[in-house]
């Protein structure tokens, strides 16, 4: 499994997941496009972690911010000066590499002399208004929790919440990462669901505990990852960002080694302090004992991007001369596929379209009348689908067609009057 990651690379393109942006100019370093079937299995990921952090806490309350806000808010978070990395730039080729990626004194690429370290600022930089001047400059956001904390009084004042409650929300982030790699794991566009979870300062260590539980149990119990992919990692406190006060990674086992898939991360009353003193306005809470604090932040944080690799990383099997991504049916782009037999055969395609219009008033479900059904057998393995629908001449006499599992191989006769209650069943499990 060494070519794991080129082999889900070459799946993702061939069968719709993920496309190199810009391909047909030649691509952008750091940015993918998600197809049809990318689209469809994100948007199941980005539901479940909603459920899982929105709509199951009535103590947790959605937001949405800009990807640009006032400069001055990067100011007071430390961005403009701190959220930066360390780079070489060759003399010679003048490409620009993270010094930490570095293995000597020379270009990795044309073995050219490398320039002095340089502090390099990940953010992109853009312009509001009409011209170009300092006046005007701003910044796509970096990360999106800063929206969270200066959006905070505002869902104080209007929902009037109590410690603890929390603000959630999904959205794009931009980086200017220097080195990019390993398909959809580094990029400089990226799609963050954070949760920043505001809690009296006297009670930080056990909600941290409470919410670093919860997280590694929705990827075992929900999304169903195996166990053995999954991993805590407790950052010394040397490496810990200047806000954090402890920081605990779930890491995965991509096939280049393990990686962060989300941090739960104690910022402690950093940010609300902060942006008080820059801002002017007043970001403390009342606790219950009428005592006057600055809550303490609790923030699980996970990209988009990571976890849906990590999801196709779990899935990949190889059965024989089957490619199987053998998704949990929750996150499956397609919950069945609805074939015909023979697409010659008008009957049995009038009797299949039926089914599949009927069944997708309630689910995803793909239609596939091309080619043999072997063929047809071995995309929908290959894209995830967990059952085939087949509508054969029998089905034209009894009513009924064959239910192809698709991690067994498995088929079972059913009737179409109980098909949505069979297929809820087994969808379900």
């Amino acid at each position: 499994m060494d070519n794991l990651m080129e082999k889900l690379v070459s799946l993702c393109k061939q069968r719709g997941f993920i496309f190199p942006s810009s391909e047909i100019y030649g691509g952008i370093g750091g940015f993918w496009d998600f197809g049809p079937l990318g689209v469809r299995l994100t948007r199941n990921l980005k539901n479940l972690w909603w459920q899982e952090m929105v709509l199951k806490n009535d103590n947790i309350y959605p937001l949405d911010s800009t990807v640009i806000h006032n400069p001055k808010v990067w100011e007071a978070s430390g961005h403009t000066v701190s959220f930066t990395d360390p780079l070489q730039e060759c003399k010679s080729c003048h490409k620009r590499f993270r010094v930490d990626h570095l293995k000597g004194d020379k270009c990795p690429e044309c073995q050219g002399k490398l320039t002095e370290v340089k502090q390099f600022n990940l953010m992109f930089k853009t312009f509001i208004g009409p011209t170009e001047e300092t006046a005007s400059k701003a910044y796509l956001r970096p990360e999106t929790c800063q929206g969270i904390f200066t959006n905070f009084a505002g869902v104080v004042d209007s929902m009037r919440p109590k410690l603890p409650f929390g603000i959630a929300q999904i959205g794009k982030a931009f980086r200017n990462e220097i080195t990019t790699g390993n398909f959809i794991f580094r990029d400089r566009e990226m799609e963050q669901m954070e949760m920043e979870y505001f809690v009296d300062p006297k009670e930080d260590e056990k909600y941290f505990e409470d919410w670093k539980e919860k997280r590694m149990k929705w990827y075992l119990n929900v999304l169903k990852l195996n166990k053995n992919n999954l991993r805590f990692f407790d950052h010394p406190k040397e490496s810990l960002a200047h806000y954090s006060k402890r920081t605990v990674d779930i890491e995965f086992k991509f096939p280049f080694g393990w990686g962060e898939l989300e941090g739960v991360a104690n910022r402690t009353d950093y940010d609300l302090k902060t942006h008080s003193k820059h801002s002017g306005k007043d970001l403390s809470l009342t606790n219950d004992k009428g005592e006057k604090v600055y809550p303490y932040v609790i923030e699980p944080s996970v990209g988009v991007e990571r976890l849906t690799l990590a999801v196709l990383v779990d899935s990949y099997k190889k059965d024989k001369d089957r490619e199987i991504l053998a998704f949990d049916p929750k996150v499956a782009p397609f919950k069945a596929a609805v074939f015909p037999l023979l697409s010659n055969k008008q009957e049995l395609v009038k009797k299949a379209r039926s089914v599949y219009d009927d069944l997708r008033k309630d689910y995803e479900v793909n239609w596939d009348d091309r080619g043999n059904i072997g063929k047809r057998y071995y995309a929908q393995d290959q894209i995830g689908t967990p059952f085939c629908l087949t509508i054969d001449f029998d089905s034209l006499k009894k009513d009924d067609l064959t239910v192809r599992d698709r991690d067994t191989t498995k088929q079972e006769r059913v009737s179409i009057s109980n098909l949505k209650k069979y297929l809820k069943t087994k969808l379900e499990e």
